[in-house]
């Protein structure tokens, strides 16, 4: 008998374009056998009946900001990898604009050393260049980091890559994945002195999608793609926000075979510009929400599969930081635990099918990534699995948040569907609305 056997019971499986009814045999970290009907053969089997639940792949988040080292005030690893556990995110990879930032082998092994002590979800971090470290970039072995990050408009850690030759001789020069943060620096920062002439320190809110504008991502997003094509670089775009970008992708190819690929994030799925009013800077982000219109294009991209990745860019800020004025208060915000419940929601509005969400937020980013033996429910891979109870509403307080900082953009919405398990490497990580306190988490690895 293996060490740890567990059978999911009358489940609703969610995987690969289809759903069907069936049981799934997990052993140790593996799953075993997945069938229409599977007995336990054992009393040492734990059984776990989901009738009526969906069981899914755990999600892959492809962009965080878990804030560790150096900015633990905001978030730590092991706050928001419990979160996300919660929230269903059993794999994350999360961004190198820490303190000290993560441009250099030292730093980057300093990062998996914490996460291997501290992390309730698997882990994987994205090394990040800079103007002047392109030697530290190809000492990078492909095989141990989810990919290479590079900010081409400023963000939180001040890792803007500005310098052209610089951007096409790291184009030129590896392998990786490059994912980037698009936004030109030159347009915001003319938009931002002129409103500044106009309101001082504090700009009303609504003009962040003004300062950070369409102009800005579609200047900076056309410019990278055009270098990729250039150089033949495998480039992924980070969090669009705008519809005048979705026209720069192409849905022609199946993934596995795009050289240029794009994702979108929960709050620019589910917030426009109208939000502004009543959220204010809680719902702050870089890149700016925007207009409805640019949701409906979002939308429509993803569902053409001309976006391929949904995220989260969850990037935690406290409350006192976030009730600044406008020039003092930082973008990001915290999503892990609700991006999974959110689309759930939006399935119930008509807006997506669960098929097409487990593709967006499981499957895909484990092929973009080239993730080993995780996204998907096949017998032989890790055991990362979500249930979700599609009819079992719960209302987002303080009381039921688990970031760090205490706040969720959320708060106040009541959701359709709950995360009743959450499995990760065949151990059940969180069951009954609780995180379990013993540690599952494996660094990912890839097929490269």
């Amino acid at each position: 008998m293996a060490k740890n056997t567990i059978l999911l019971k009358n489940a609703r499986i969610i995987n690969e374009g289809k759903i069907f009814d069936g049981d799934i045999l997990i052993e140790d970290a593996f799953i075993k056998e997945i069938d229409s009907s599977i007995s336990a053969k054992s009393a040492q089997v734990k059984v776990i009946d989901v009738e009526g639940n969906y069981v899914m792949p755990g999600v892959i988040d492809d962009q965080v900001h878990f804030r560790e080292p150096g900015l633990t005030h905001k978030a730590t690893i092991e706050t928001e990898s419990k979160a996300a556990i919660a929230g269903g995110i059993t794999s994350f990879v999360e961004m190198p604009n820490t303190n000290p930032q993560t441009v250099n082998l030292e730093a980057m092994e300093e990062k998996f050393r914490i996460a291997s002590k501290s992390s309730y979800a698997n882990y994987s971090f994205m090394f990040g260049g800079t103007n002047d470290n392109l030697d530290e970039i190809l000492k990078v072995d492909p095989k141990d980091v989810a990919g290479l990050k590079l900010f081409l408009g400023s963000s939180t850690g001040n890792m803007l890559v500005d310098n052209p030759e610089v951007l096409e001789k790291i184009f030129s020069s590896t392998d990786m994945v490059i994912s980037v943060h698009c936004e030109d620096e030159q347009t915001i920062k003319n938009n931002l002195e002129a409103y500044l002439k106009e309101y001082g320190d504090d700009i009303p809110m609504e003009m962040h999608p003004k300062i950070r504008s369409e102009e800005a991502c579609y200047l900076s997003s056309s410019k990278a793609i055009e270098l990729a094509k250039k150089t033949g670089a495998r480039l992924h775009v980070f969090h669009l926000s705008t519809g005048r970008e979705t026209k720069l992708f192409s849905n022609k190819l199946p993934l596995k075979e795009k050289k240029i690929t794009a994702e979108v994030c929960i709050h620019h799925l589910w917030f426009t510009d109208e939000d502004y009013e009543k959220k204010g800077t809680l719902i702050k982000w870089n890149p700016a929400v925007k207009t409805a219109k640019d949701r409906d294009e979002l939308w429509k991209a993803l569902l053409d599969d001309r976006i391929d990745v949904i995220a989260t860019d969850h990037a935690p800020h406290t409350w006192e930081e976030k009730n600044n004025v406008y020039t003092q208060a930082p973008s990001g915000g915290p999503l892990v635990q609700h991006a999974l419940v959110a689309m759930f929601e939006m399935h119930h509005r008509g807006k997506i099918s669960l098929e097409k969400l487990v593709e967006k937020m499981c499957h895909n980013p484990a092929i973009l990534f080239e993730v080993e033996k995780r996204g998907f429910i096949r017998e032989g891979y890790y055991a990362d699995l979500v249930v979700v109870n599609p009819a079992n509403p719960w209302t987002v307080n303080k009381s039921n948040i688990l970031y760090k900082c205490g706040w969720s953009p959320f708060e106040g919405v009541t959701f359709k569907s709950r995360i009743t398990h959450t499995l990760l490497n065949g151990n059940v990580a969180y069951e009954s609305s609780k995180v379990n306190e013993k540690r599952f988490a494996k660094r990912l690895t890839f097929n490269r």
